[in-house]
């Protein structure tokens, strides 16, 4: 008699599951020595059966990337959800960057801090397509803070997206290297408790991108005067 199918959110769970563990083992033996048959023994099954959810090893780790980053969006919408000042929202962004850095710390060093593979490493692959959507995925955070950032500039004056993204970029540095020094525990050789400055973080790192901003909002304001004059 054969077995019966699995339902939708069965597959779902183990799923998640192959995830987690996964994880886990990049965590532990780096990207590079994740197996299949090494996922089996942790799961418990052949490793033959992690197939019938994930074609290879590769389309797991993007997978895994996917999740991560579908998790950071999710943590930045619920947080500014509530916020109705844009710079409130841009501020609770910030905040939401910080506590998923902290509270996902292993997904998050996948995600940003170590040497694994990227989009470009798949192309011409057979995993391309799953690499292309990994990247989608990942890059509507970049468009969700240049969302919040947008949002904050009134709409009768020019500032350029360039100029916003360096912003966030610089802003994203900022916080980056403070996750990573906490994380890693480098920053304990510097602080008796580096993750209590966190608040302070948040409001140092969104005031510096609060007047960066602002500055740039004045700029356009002032071409645009010079401009009317010029005409």
């Amino acid at each position: 008699m054969p077995k019966p199918q699995r339902s939708p959110q069965e597959v779902d769970a183990i799923r998640e599951r192959i995830l987690g563990h996964a994880l886990d083992l990049i965590v532990e033996d780096g990207f590079e020595n994740l197996s299949m048959r090494k996922l089996g023994r942790r799961l418990g099954f052949a490793a033959k059966t992690i197939y019938n959810y994930f074609a290879s090893k590769d389309e797991l780790y993007l997978c895994i990337l996917m999740k991560g980053f579908e998790q950071l969006q999710l943590y930045i919408a619920e947080a500014v959800a509530p916020q109705d000042d844009p710079w409130a929202r841009v501020e609770a962004g910030l905040g939401a960057f910080f506590a998923f850095g902290f509270e996902q710390p292993h997904m998050y060093d996948l995600m940003f801090t170590w040497r694994v593979p990227r989009y470009h490493d798949y192309l011409g692959t057979p995993v391309e397509p799953v690499a292309a959507e990994e990247l989608r995925i990942a890059l509507e955070n970049d468009a969700l803070f240049m969302a919040l950032l947008r949002a904050a500039v009134p709409e009768d004056t020019e500032v350029s997206d360039a100029a916003l993204r360096f912003e966030m970029i610089q802003a994203w540095s900022h916080m980056h290297g403070y996750i990573a020094g906490v994380n890693n525990r480098l920053l304990n050789y510097m602080h008796e408790d580096p993750a209590s400055l966190r608040q302070a973080m948040v409001a140092r790192v969104h005031g510096q991108l609060r007047r960066a901003v602002e500055e740039l909002i004045q700029r356009g304001r002032l071409r645009a005067v010079a401009d009317e004059g010029g005409a």
